[in-house]
Formats: C-alpha cells, sequence, structure tokens
C-alpha cells in the first residue's frame, strides 16, 4: 500500500489504472468547464481562522444529516457509471461507507443495481431519482428502493436536459465501452481494471436493463435514455413524487435562493447545493458561492447540505463553517474507487475524517456543532457583485 496522505495521492493512482473514457467521465465539466474549475478554485479564496491555547481533548466529527447518525458530515453522492470505474463499484463504495458511518448514495444510472446493493450491504443506503418521461418506470423505480428499505429518496432536479459534455461526447461514452481502435489502445494499458471486469456482476447500467420494455441489451439503451430525461419536470410533479414515495426527501442541484424556497414549501426534508459537479450549466456559479444566500433565503426552516467541490477534509469544515448541515464527495471517492477499490473508498473517507479532525482543532474547536462562521476568514466580495 502506497503512503496516501491527501485525495491528490488517490487521483494519481486513479488516473494510471482507469480507461480514459471514464476517467475523462469523472474528471471533466460540461462546455469550457469554468464551473468545474470554480467549484474548488472558490474554496481556496476561503481562509481559516487559527486559534491557540484551546482544549483540544476529547474532539468528535460526529454529526447528523437528514436525522441519521454520522461519523462526519459527508456522504457519497450518486455517480453513475460508477461500476464502469472499478468492477462491481457500487457494491463497493456502499460497503466502503456503511463500515465507516456515512450515507451512500446511489444513482439510477448506477451498474449495480438497487437490489445488488441492497444484497451486499446491511444497512439502508439512499437512492437517487431522474424523473423520466416513462412513469410507469418511476414508479416502478420508487418502488424497488422501497422494497430495497432505502432510508431517502434523492431526487436531482438540474437533469432535465443533458448538458454538452465535450470528453464524453468524444470519447463515445458507454457502458460497456465501445471497442474502437483508440479505447482498446487504452484498454490494453489498464490490464487490472479489464481482469476486474471479467468477474464483475454487471457491465451495463443494472436499473434500467431487463427493468423497461424493448430495454435488453445496450444498443437499445442508448436511444431510450437519450428521449428519456423529462424536460416538463416542475415543482407540481416534485410534490407528487415526494407523497408518492413516502418517506424522506432530499432535492439535489438547487443553486439559486428562489428554488430553494420552492423546496420548502413541498416539504423537502433537505436541499443539496449543487451544479451537478459542473456538469451542467457552464457558466453557473461555484456551489460554495451559491451557499450563503440561499442559507439566508431558508435559514434553519430546512437542512441544507453541499455538493460540487469537495476534495478534502478542509473543504467540509468550510462548508459546515458557513452553514450547511452535511456535505456530499463525488469525485474523490471515485478516485480512491479506481485506484483501490473498496479499501481506496475507505482511504478517501479516512483522509477526508483526518483533514477534518486536525483543522478543525487548529481552529479551535472539538465538535462539529461548533462550527460557525467564526472560524472562515472570507473575502469581502466572495458571494459576488452581480448586476441584474
Amino acid at each position: 500500500m502506497p503512503v496516501i496522505t491527501s485525495i491528490a495521492d488517490l487521483k494519481r493512482i486513479y488516473v494510471r489504472k482507469t480507461p480514459k473514457m471514464f476517467y475523462d467521465y469523472c474528471e471533466s465539466g460540461s462546455w469550457t468547464e469554468q464551473t468545474f474549475r470554480e467549484n474548488t478554485s472558490d474554496f481556496d479564496q476561503i481562509r481559516l481562522r487559527q486559534r491557540v491555547a484551546v482544549d483540544m481533548t476529547g474532539r468528535s466529527t460526529a454529526s447528523q444529516m437528514i436525522g441519521q447518525d454520522v461519523t462526519m458530515p459527508v456522504a457519497l453522492a450518486p455517480v453513475g457509471l460508477t461500476g464502469m470505474q472499478c468492477a462491481d463499484g457500487e457494491i463497493k463504495a456502499a460497503r466502503a461507507a456503511e463500515k465507516f458511518g456515512v450515507p451512500f448514495t446511489l444513482s439510477t444510472m448506477s451498474i449495480n443495481s438497487i437490489e445488488d446493493v441492497a444484497e451486499a450491504t446491511s444497512k439502508p443506503f439512499w437512492f437517487q431519482l431522474y424523473t423520466m418521461k416513462d412513469t410507469d418506470y418511476v414508479s416502478r423505480l420508487i418502488q424497488r428502493a422501497k422494497d430495497a428499505k432505502c432510508s431517502a429518496l434523492v431526487i436531482t432536479l438540474d437533469l432535465q436536459i443533458l448538458g454538452q459534455r465535450h470528453k464524453d461526447l468524444k470519447n463515445g461514452l458507454s457502458a460497456p465501452p465501445k471497442l474502437t481502435i483508440p479505447t482498446m489502445v487504452n484498454l490494453a494499458t489498464k490490464w487490472s481494471w479489464g481482469i476486474g471486469m471479467l468477474s464483475a456482476k454487471r457491465r451495463h447500467f443494472g436499473n434500467i436493463v431487463g427493468h423497461v420494455h424493448g430495454i435488453s441489451d445496450n444498443s437499445s439503451l442508448g436511444a431510450w435514455t437519450a428521449e428519456q430525461f423529462d424536460p416538463s419536470l416542475d415543482w407540481g410533479k416534485i410534490a407528487k413524487i415526494k407523497e408518492e414515495w413516502g418517506g424522506k426527501v432530499i432535492l439535489k442541484g438547487i443553486l439559486d435562493a428562489e428554488d430553494a424556497k420552492m423546496a420548502l414549501s413541498v416539504g423537502a426534508d433537505a436541499i443539496v447545493v449543487s451544479n451537478h459537479g459542473g456538469r451542467q450549466l457552464d457558466g453557473a456559479i461555484s456551489s460554495i458561492r451559491a451557499l450563503p444566500s440561499i442559507l439566508d433565503a431558508v435559514g434553519d426552516q430546512i437542512e441544507v447540505h453541499l455538493d460540487s467541490g469537495i476534495r478534502s477534509g478542509q473543504d467540509v469544515l468550510k462548508a459546515v463553517a458557513m452553514g450547511a448541515k452535511g456535505t456530499f464527495i463525488g469525485r474523490a471517492f471515485v478516485y480512491g474507487l479506481g485506484a483501490m477499490g473498496e479499501a481506496g473508498v475507505t482511504k478517501a473517507l479516512e483522509v477526508i475524517h483526518k483533514e477534518l479532525d486536525v483543522s478543525m482543532a487548529l481552529c479551535g474547536k472539538r465538535n462539529v456543532a461548533e462550527l460557525n462562521r467564526d472560524v472562515l476568514l472570507v473575502p469581502e466580495d466572495f458571494e459576488g457583485r452581480w448586476q441584474a
């Protein structure tokens, strides 16, 4: 085991071991990738306030997210195609999250199915839903998540229309990968990935293939998914899905204060401030820059989480100190998964936990509940001065 001290260490191993199209799927944004870059660079603008001569014993990063006890205020975000980053990737990530004591969120566009993950784990996980035009399929998907005892439904709101992701288009992204000459040349250098895939439980979208009439292979799947994301999704439909689910609902993809108020009005249990990791509307502001205005709009009336840009425990600290009750990590755990499988996801969580714990202590705080804006030095114009 190499010495891993940061998420960047895992990323360096990840890029060596993972096929190019799946690395590019993870490590890219839409259009010019401005928002993708600023999700991380805007965190760098925030400084921490060091305090000394404070009792640092008895520290704890334990917290709660939507009433669920967590080892730290971090959840694994829903990431599509995770089972292509590493064989049985969703199962391995879910197991690592369960053992560490943080939530795992399974994507609708996962390789391992809801049932696969439920069979491989012993505690409830969260399920992320994309709303589709095929309402019968959506209803059956919700029921499958209920049957698997999923403890929360995470509804993604910002993918009614797919953002243009140049690298995915150029790579001809698919699951499993199309065997073009460039792809085969690249796969030949990723032999450990290929060996793992030979024994993978699935190599296609497990929540879709076999569950939609007429979808039995990847050729028919591509045409179906291209037409299925629902551009007519509105707050009325969200309210109906919430009612159909009947459990805790988290709305993901909120980047505007007015939308945060609407999420509150439909009775969501939490919202996730997110720009889809910079993979949808390029030119949108970063999640951490959007967070303050959203918190001002909804206060403590609804639980606010943050996604997009988290790469360290210090990023978690900054988001929580600014007012978020939890954070989601996507790329950070995928780097670990692609680098070392389940052990790599565990290592990613350990790295983030260590950074959070030590940084919190050096800011003079002993537990997450004590974190507030007093530990931050935020630029005066951080939220931006925008002319309407």
